[in-house]
């Protein structure tokens, strides 16, 4: 995508007469472009966010997993992510705010994605580390999100959405040496492809994906590579174990399951989503456990010395496993 080309996109999806670089937010991951803000004259906003992909000859990922499997599944994920902003980013209101697409263009070996500022719209904040009403809002942008595509057709998303599960995962599984857990893999994931009530997953729901307004009532949700088809567990297991530790994740599970599904059922009702709330609940309730089980194993696999590898996560993992093993059996 030549230098022209790259800036009359943006100067006709905003209507500027000229853009400006002011700041790099971040390089993607393993060198495949990144994400700038630019400032506009004349345009329709004073700022937007491009994320400009470019395909590199050969990838630098930071946990070593250079291989073919990986790069593909990098190119299928931000084509994925044109595909969301394309056909369904218009179907997300105010209870699952996300950034308005302006444009979306490709070559060869090259995406660019034009899209609101986030911060100029009233979202600058960024967190580490949350409250528990901080916790909360997110939740809710969750259970939103969940119920507006609650039995949609991911048509051009993943069709099992996260990045972590288990058909784009062969060398993270070869590479785990908890036999149990490997064994049970295929089990896990099926489990949660069972369900009869599939949504779409953001798929990174982490908290760093998350914008705050100023006074922290208030969130979006950016990064969309990885949107597809699932159960809403897990979006759920994933923002929260990346916000609490070990003694928190026992501590507030309940809590956070409880408001969690308050705050779907309110949303598939004024949503008005022809299914019953309660058998929603009561079907991902019982897989709440085997979604995080099933990332679990993917970390082990992929980190084995990593953070988020505890007594909780162990815990529930072999129960999870028992009763697999109970059910087959």
């Amino acid at each position: 995508m030549k230098n022209d080309n790259f800036q009359q996109i943006i100067c006709n999806a905003t209507s500027a007469t000229e853009i400006f670089r002011i700041e790099l937010i971040q390089s993607l991951w393993s060198g495949y472009g990144d994400i700038v803000r630019y400032g506009l004259k004349g345009g329709v906003a004073k700022t937007v966010i491009v994320k400009h992909v470019q395909l590199p000859d050969q990838a630098h990922h930071p946990q070593g997993w250079n291989t073919d499997i990986s790069h593909q599944r990098k190119i299928k994920s931000y084509q994925v992510e044109m595909a969301w902003y394309r056909q369904f980013s218009k179907l997300c209101d105010e209870s699952c705010r996300i950034p308005h697409c302006l444009a979306v263009e490709s070559d060869v070996n090259e995406m660019l994605m034009v899209l609101e500022d986030l911060d100029e719209s009233g979202y600058p904040v960024r967190k580490s580390s949350v409250s528990m009403a901080e916790m909360k809002r997110c939740l809710s942008w969750l259970a939103n999100f969940h119920a507006t595509f609650m039995n949609k057709t991911a048509n051009n998303l993943w069709e099992t959405g996260t990045y972590w599960h288990l058909a784009t995962r062969p060398d993270e599984l070869q590479a785990l040496d908890d036999i149990e857990l490997k064994n049970a893999a295929e089990k896990i994931d099926q489990k949660l492809k069972d369900s009869p009530y599939q949504t779409f997953v953001h798929g990174d729901a982490k908290l760093a994906n998350f914008c705050f307004s100023s006074n922290g009532k208030d969130v979006a949700a950016v990064d969309f590579q990885y949107v597809g088809s699932g159960c809403g567990m897990k979006d759920l297991i994933y923002f929260i174990s990346s916000c609490l530790y070990e003694r928190d994740c026992e501590r507030y599970e309940t809590e956070l399951l409880d408001f969690y599904f308050a705050e779907l059922t309110q949303a598939l009702t004024n949503k008005n989503i022809p299914v019953d709330p309660e058998a929603v609940e009561q079907n991902w309730r019982e897989l709440y456990p085997v979604a995080w089980t099933d990332f679990h194993r993917f970390i082990k696999g992929w980190s084995p010395g990593h953070w988020k590898i505890h007594g909780y996560s162990e815990r529930i993992a072999r129960e999870v496993i028992k009763q697999l093993n109970v059910v087959v059996d």
